[in-house]
């Protein structure tokens, strides 16, 4: 019985444990938005946020691989 219960304390520990860096890993650090507001930003904002900066720097790569395609196809 007692083992029980120290087994279930361990495995409470484990995953509040885990829970807390999952909850840290979320949160968005302000380089990432380019902003110090991100504090004040809902979840749902700062998700936002950060899909776009994702979308604007996969946009920017690909308009740099098309112009290196572009010009080793020129050369």
């Amino acid at each position: 019985m007692i083992f029980g219960v120290v087994g279930l304390l361990v495995v409470v520990v484990i995953v509040g444990t885990l829970a807390k860096k999952q909850l840290h890993a979320v949160q968005l650090p302000a380089e990432v938005t380019g902003s110090s507001a991100v504090a004040d930003q809902t979840p749902a904002q700062q998700s936002r946020t950060l899909q776009s900066k994702v979308q604007d720097d996969v946009n920017k790569a690909l308009e740099q691989s098309k112009r290196r395609t572009d010009a080793a196809a020129d050369q």
